[in-house]
């Protein structure tokens, strides 16, 4: 029960922002509630005008008071007493009008509670999206490289609409469905007292009956959601690398990869299904059971001379309580959903409170420029056991150039992904003017780099905003004057659109060539202090390098760049060079030093020269 409680708080305290429109709700449900009521009360009525034939007699005076048999016997007299008076004929025209009338104020009220949930419902899907992106954003690249992609896709999609579905039922559950059940239970207790704790006495047991089926539904549940995410990740591999699984003839097996994860989500999801449709015949057939139940002891009293109960009060008493069973039934439906959106919330927070090892101080300080320039003091990082920096240790001078180079797995990349803080050190420290980049702010630090990868991640949007990433603000001739010290203004302005062309996905639409100048133009308009080039010109065509090579040596000019390196031509004139071996500085020194140290850094000269 607490476990229960505890799920339909977390599902609705994210309705929280939305306290208004949960307010309108429970007055147009407690609206639509008692003409719910009143429309089946103005039948009662219509069946003693139908009954009572064409003569009508007066009734007997009754008074009134306060338990249920005497305010019962004054409402009798009440109402038969109204009918002789107006006449049978004016009586049936009467009720019939007043019942059209109370069940259009009852469908206005439940118009206007849909209404106001819509916006509740809605606004909680943008609020949940909004913040796993931003938490997404946020998260550190180490969380990504153990986390599969279609199963974040899936927890913001299919989980987020789990939860929205478990926000309907659960402010329908306490917020909508309770007043229904109240107002029928009252008005059933007042018409029979002894009938309506018959019924509370077998109700409990149906409803132990669905509760069970519930936490069935949770668990199953929550195992469909993680298959389709794997689903969605294959899928999402797949569209990225097409070009390798046709070139391999790979189609058949990643089709019967596919086809594999695809099958065992359907089996979950058929599971699923059953045991969720079970819910509403599940409980059909149980308040049938109830009904019937009830026509037989309430047939006794009938029948019963200690016992006056009016027939017309009985077959009122039948239709409240069949109308009670609609919302016991989407009561039970409600919960079923509340159940399952408490598995898709839980995976939702897995990402939201995914703890990030990444912490900014309380004390962090902010820095504008480097002045003076970047040591690594004895640095060692591992991912998880194993180690992949050993006591690393270098300075790096203001507008000096230090290039890595060494074999692959070495190390190289890890080094350069430390300075910006996408990873922290293990041990030891690195220091921007000797203070410890743990001390300063990541925003600030990260405004002081500019980064140029091997495999440039441009955005499906025009070539202007990629260039801006970074400064959004930048005018439209800083941008172009950007991409002229890249060499990228030329290829630019022969597009129809220019500087307005979609590149399309990861900017599929460009050469190899042209991304890298576009990702270059990117950091010429950041305007860094330090560049960090992670293999820049290694993919490409002898032609696009010479002219990626010509455009990083402009904006290389009189900054501190650390550049990682296969190629040894592109790296000859830096001040100075660390052969990276296995996680430690092997070797380090001037090119022509090094060549002549007949080392690991020769080797891979004598290999390239080759």
């Amino acid at each position: 029960m607490q476990l229960a409680v505890k799920q339909l708080r977390e599902i609705l305290q994210l309705t929280a922002p939305y306290k208004g429109r949960r307010s309108q709700y429970i007055l147009f449900n407690l609206l639509g509630a008692l003409f719910s009521v009143f429309s089946i009360g103005f039948l009662i009525p219509f069946l003693e005008v139908i009954f009572s034939g064409e003569e009508l007699v007066r009734p007997v005076p009754s008074e009134f008071g306060w338990n249920a048999e005497q305010l019962m016997h004054y409402l009798d007299f009440r109402l038969k007493d109204f009918i002789f008076r107006i006449g049978a004929l004016g009586s049936l025209y009467f009720f019939s009008g007043g019942i059209v009338l109370m069940f259009l104020f009852k469908n206005l009220f439940n118009y206007l509670s849909f209404f106001s949930i819509a916006y509740v419902r809605s606004g909680v899907v943008r609020d949940l999206r909004e913040r796993l992106y931003s938490r997404i954003v946020l998260l550190p690249i180490a969380f990504f490289s153990e986390e599969r992609k279609g199963d974040i896709i899936s927890r913001a999609n299919n989980d987020v609409k789990e939860v929205e579905w478990g926000v309907i039922g659960g402010i329908e559950m306490l917020l909508k469905h309770p007043f229904y059940i109240f107002f029928y239970l009252l008005s059933l207790f007042l018409l029979s007292w002894q009938m309506t704790l018959f019924a509370m006495l077998i109700l409990p047991v149906s409803g132990y009956i669905i509760s069970r089926l519930g936490k069935r539904l949770k668990s199953t549940a929550r195992q469909s959601q993680e298959k389709l995410g794997e689903v969605l990740n294959i899928l999402e591999e797949t569209l990225g690398g097409l070009k390798v699984i046709k070139a391999f003839n790979a189609e058949d097996r990643v089709k019967s990869n596919f086809r594999k994860t695809n099958d065992n989500h359907f089996k979950l999801m058929v599971k699923l299904h059953r045991k969720e449709l079970a819910a509403s015949p599940l409980s059909e057939f149980l308040a049938s059971v109830v009904i019937s139940l009830i026509l037989l002891f309430g047939g006794r009293l009938v029948l019963s001379e200690s016992v006056a109960l009016d027939g017309k009060y009985f077959i009122g008493y039948i239709v409240l309580f069949s109308q009670l069973i609609t919302p016991a039934k989407a009561l039970s439906e409600s919960w079923f959903r509340v159940q399952k959106a408490s598995a898709s919330l839980h995976r939702i927070g897995e990402l939201l409170y995914a703890e990030d090892p990444i912490q900014e101080s309380e004390q962090a300080v902010q820095i504008d420029q480097l002045k003076n320039g970047i040591e690594y003091r004895n640095v060692s990082f591992s991912y998880g056991d194993e180690p992949v920096l050993r006591d690393v240790s270098f300075n790096l001078s203001k507008g000096k150039t230090i290039a890595l180079v060494g074999t692959s797995g070495g190390g190289k990349s890890t080094i350069a992904d430390l300075l910006p803080r996408f990873h922290d050190v293990k041990d030891g420290a690195i220091l921007i003017d000797g203070i410890d980049i743990r001390a300063l702010t990541i925003r600030s630090l990260r405004d002081l780099m500019g980064i140029v990868s091997q495999d440039p991640v441009l955005f499906n949007d025009s070539i202007r905003e990629n260039i801006r990433l970074g400064r959004p603000d930048a005018s439209d001739e800083e941008v172009q004057q950007a991409a002229r010290i890249a060499n990228a203004h030329q290829f630019i302005i022969d597009f129809p659109d220019k500087y307005d062309t979609n590149i399309g996905d990861r900017g599929g639409k460009l050469s190899g060539g042209q991304r890298q100048r576009l990702a270059i133009a990117r950091a010429v308009l950041n305007n860094p202090d330090v560049l960090i080039l992670d293999e820049a010109t290694s993919a490409l065509d002898t032609e696009s390098e010479k002219l990626v090579q010509e455009a990083l040596e402009n904006l290389m000019k009189g900054r501190t760049v650390l550049v990682i390196a296969h190629r040894l031509s592109t790296i000859q004139h830096a001040d100075e060079i660390l052969v990276i071996d296995r996680g430690c500085i092997a070797e380090r020194g001037g090119h022509d030093e090094l060549v002549l140290k007949d080392g690991l850094y020769r080797k891979l000269y004598d290999l390239q020269s080759f």
